[in-house]
């Protein structure tokens, strides 16, 4: 079966560049989406995240008549399902939003259709999305009921891009696919190579499943250890920096950097899937998740010292002082809040400071709404004119292309070495 229509489910960091790809190569693609007002910008040919090349894309897609946008699925040959899948408390995973793309195609659903996940998902989500469709289609055959010969073929293929990279990444990038059936893979192999320039290895769906988690995890724990020795070298007095590019002249060592912390909804979220099922087992991997998790803590105590030591020469009070907080996106050059520790570290101190607050982040227009009261959101100059603790979190291009010869505060704290 060729896949005339694609639907691709959930038009978020994900979704809609998956969207524009297989639009780009003229199939026509109907992205689903609870947002109405996502839905219209789309429709206008337009974007609602900030990604280096999407905007054009989807323009040419829409315009084309290759892309647009609903709330409501249609029929399609293919579904893709690229919804969040967010944590509850005790950091279980949260699957109520695959569960409810998933209820909103079965009605859709006809003989020969391809569904594929691509949330971040736990061990097991691929199965359990199969036996939600087959309860609401008995009038359709899944593969754990039918193998080879079944009506729809279901996998599980997540993304491996980097924002500020997706466009071209989600083209060149390998892709790990896993079928319930060798059926089911090779089927989705087929859809990806729409676009795809590199390789479809196919597997299973468990371990296609616990490859994305496996990926994201070992970057976290890679990045704890940065973040441990950062912790480390302010105790001792010690150039972590300094020490890292050392160190990395080893010609088997390579020693990430530190930062506030970690985030995004990949790194920061995905090892807790692996620890919620095996609690026992995954120790290092907890581990690393609470170093990373402590580290914006650890910030805001330094930018306290700071405040203090500023207090202290000024002979000011508190509410007198003025501090500005340098990115808010959880990476460089991006606008992507979401799990970031910058985002952690600047809330906890507009609830403990007394005096101003000034956020600076080039890539968002408005703060967000539990932020905005307490903080106000400035431009690099504004910033380094009014504030006497400058707090460096995110280093995107346009900070670390500051001047040095503006930079005249005493008391600065610089989770990213882009100051030292």
């Amino acid at each position: 079966m060729s896949f005339d229509t694609i639907s691709v489910i959930g038009l978020g960091y994900i979704g809609l560049p998956t969207a524009a790809a297989f639009a780009s190569r003229r199939r026509r693609v109907v992205g689903i989406d609870i947002n109405v007002e996502t839905v219209n910008t789309i429709n206008r040919g337009e974007i609602h995240i900030v990604e280096p090349e999407l905007d054009t894309a989807v323009k040419n897609a829409v315009q084309g008549g290759w892309l647009s946008a609903r709330t409501i699925p249609v029929a399609a040959d293919a579904y893709l399902i690229a919804v969040p899948t967010p944590f509850k408390d005790g950091h279980e995973p949260d699957m109520v939003y695959v569960q409810a793309a998933a209820e909103s195609i079965a009605p859709v659903l006809t003989k020969g259709a391809l569904v594929i996940i691509e949330s971040t998902s736990p061990v097991g989500t691929t199965e359990q999305v199969a036996q939600w469709l087959a309860k609401l289609r008995p009038d359709l055959t899944f593969p754990q009921q039918a193998g080879e010969q079944a009506d729809v073929n279901i996998a599980y293929c997540p993304e491996r891009v980097l924002p500020g990279k997706i466009m071209a990444e989600l083209v060149a990038n390998d892709r790990v696919i896993g079928g319930l059936t060798p059926t089911c893979s090779a089927r989705a192999s087929d859809l990806y190579r729409l676009f795809l320039k590199g390789e479809c290895i196919e597997t299973t769906a468990r371990t296609a499943e616990m490859c994305k988690l496996t990926e994201n995890s070992f970057r976290d724990v890679n990045i704890a250890f940065a973040n441990e020795l950062s912790l480390i070298c302010a105790d001792k007095g010690i150039d972590v920096w300094e020490l890292i590019r050392l160190a990395n002249r080893h010609p088997r060592v390579n020693i990430l950097q530190p930062g506030p912390g970690v985030g995004g909804h990949c790194i920061a979220v995905d090892p807790w899937f692996i620890v919620a099922q095996s609690p026992e087992e995954a120790r290092l991997i907890r581990t690393a998740r609470e170093v990373n998790d402590a580290k914006p803590d650890w910030v805001v105590q330094q930018v306290k010292a700071a405040v203090a030591d500023c207090l202290s020469e000024t002979h000011r009070r508190a509410s007198e002082i003025t501090i500005a907080c340098f990115g808010l996106a959880f990476k460089p050059d991006i606008d992507d809040l979401r799990e970031s520790p910058s985002m952690t570290i600047v809330n906890a101190l507009a609830e403990w400071h007394a005096g101003a607050l000034l956020a600076v982040e080039p890539n968002i227009h408005t703060l967000p709404p539990t932020l905005a009261p307490r903080c106000e959101l400035v431009d690099i100059s504004a910033a380094l004119a009014r504030a006497d603790v400058l707090v460096m979190l995110v280093d995107h291009r346009a900070f670390k292309a500051i001047d040095a010869g503006n930079i005249l505060q005493p008391w600065i704290v610089d989770t990213r070495g882009v100051w030292r």
